[in-house]
């Protein structure tokens, strides 16, 4: 990014108060007097903030700058110091119900008392930034925390080395942010972090990474440059801990109240229904507010590939489909959605959803709602006729005679609202 170059040469020369060195493996570039501020607020005050800002030199273009407190060359010492002392001393918790990060944060406490006295010249506020650095560092995402906890952010993204890091804000949209990954081996380094605290292994014989992240957020990775010749790369999809009611949706202009009344009495009486749209344009967040309107004595099954569906339900059985343990070509302890589909008619359910059809499922799905289930799901298609199109062709290949037993769609939009900023619609309803 242009705005994101090195300083000019004629700047002072940078001192422990700077935003970072741009000989680190993660540059953090610093606002510049020149750029108008819009926004900002604290994430985890008085440690990090967040400044949007909007450049002229640019358009006009908007852009998301990450603040840290900054720790002097002390104070990364005894950061240092103190993270060498606790990966030797530390001990596990005395039980699985204590809280981890509370458990390393208390230890980090107990060995500043211990030590403080070996450490002297470092006062109150600077153990603070030194616990503030751990914390990040050991038990967060690193460089990348302050975004992880920012409520206002859908999407992270990293396009490789040398490329700011993009954030979708949900004020916002798509913005760069002052993050840049500088160092190759730095960036590969981070995404095994990520694949590990996942759960899941990445290399460079397996360079691709579909995953959970620790607070149900959707990590998807590249490792190295096998599949991507720019570096290793990431997206992360972070999960609404609360997600968006109906309410919600109709205050925000989503979906009208008409429209909402319809959905009501279909859902109540186990319609079936299709959400349609394009990439980011409130499918699942659709979906998810929808089933507010089941009666609460339903027994529902929700089958993913990735668990991003959250249900104010009891009676929920939520189902995810498993990669195979196998190498290569083999499919040794594959479960496929297709597999869990079929699974759910067992469970005697009044509602099946899964959270976005593609290949052999759907077929499944429609016999299912053939035999009167209620069905619930979302795909990709920016009208019905190319919907239908899709669902009748490979891999899907639903015969048209189980299209009938489609009651009805939405087809839902990102569009660009006459205030100038973007928001999703319903665009219209079709009843099969």
């Amino acid at each position: 990014m242009p705005f994101f170059g090195k300083k000019d040469k004629k700047e002072s020369k940078k001192s422990t108060e700077d935003i970072s060195s741009e000989d680190s493996p993660v540059v953090f570039f610093p606002v510049k007097p020149e750029y108008e501020l819009l926004e900002e607020y604290w994430v985890k005050e008085p440690f990090s903030k967040v400044k949007i800002v909007r450049i002229e030199e640019l358009g006009g273009q908007y852009a998301y700058f990450v603040e840290e407190v900054q720790m002097t060359e002390e104070e990364r010492k005894a950061a240092q110091k103190l993270i060498d002392i606790l990966s030797v001393e530390l001990q596990p918790p005395e039980s699985f119900e204590e809280d981890v990060r509370k458990h390393v944060i208390d230890e980090a406490h107990r060995l500043i008392k211990k030590y403080r006295s070996a450490m002297r010249g470092l006062g109150e506020e600077s153990w603070e930034k030194v616990v503030y650095y751990i914390e990040r560092d050991l038990l967060g995402y690193g460089p990348i925390d302050v975004l992880m906890n920012d409520w206002n952010l859908e999407d992270i993204s990293c396009d490789g080395v040398n490329r700011a890091i993009y954030v979708w804000h949900r004020k916002y949209e798509s913005i760069p942010t002052n993050i840049v990954f500088r160092d190759r081996d730095y960036l590969r380094e981070f995404i095994i972090k990520l694949a590990h605290i996942s759960g899941k292994h990445v290399s460079a014989a397996f360079p691709i990474v579909d995953a959970m992240l620790p607070g149900r957020h959707r990590l998807a990775a590249t490792f190295g440059e096998e599949v991507s010749p720019r570096g290793s790369t990431f997206t992360i999809r972070k999960f609404r801990e609360r997600p968006f009611s109906i309410i919600d949706l109709i205050n925000s202009g989503n979906i009208d109240l008409w429209t909402a009344a319809y959905s009501w009495i279909m859902l109540e009486n186990r319609m079936t229904l299709m959400i349609t749209g394009t990439t980011a344009a409130g499918k699942t967040t659709l979906l998810n507010s929808l089933t507010r309107f089941f009666k609460p004595s339903f027994k529902i099954v929700t089958i993913e590939e990735t668990a991003e569906l959250n249900l104010p339900h009891e009676n929920w059985v939520q189902l995810v489909s498993r990669e195979s343990y196998g190498l290569g070509e083999t499919k040794a302890g594959e479960i496929s959605l297709y597999d869990l589909v079929r699974l759910s008619l067992r469970y005697r359910p009044d509602y099946i959803i899964v959270g976005e059809v593609r290949g052999a499922e759907a077929f499944v799905l429609f016999q299912a709602m053939a035999t009167g289930h209620g069905g619930l799901s979302t795909m990709h298609a920016d009208s019905i006729e190319r919907a239908i199109r899709r669902l009748t062709s490979p891999p899907m290949n639903v015969s048209e005679a189980y299209i009938p037993s489609l009651n009805f769609v939405m087809l839902t939009e990102r569009t660009i609202l006459p205030s100038g900023g973007f928001g999703r619609r319903i665009r219209q309803v079709w009843e099969i």
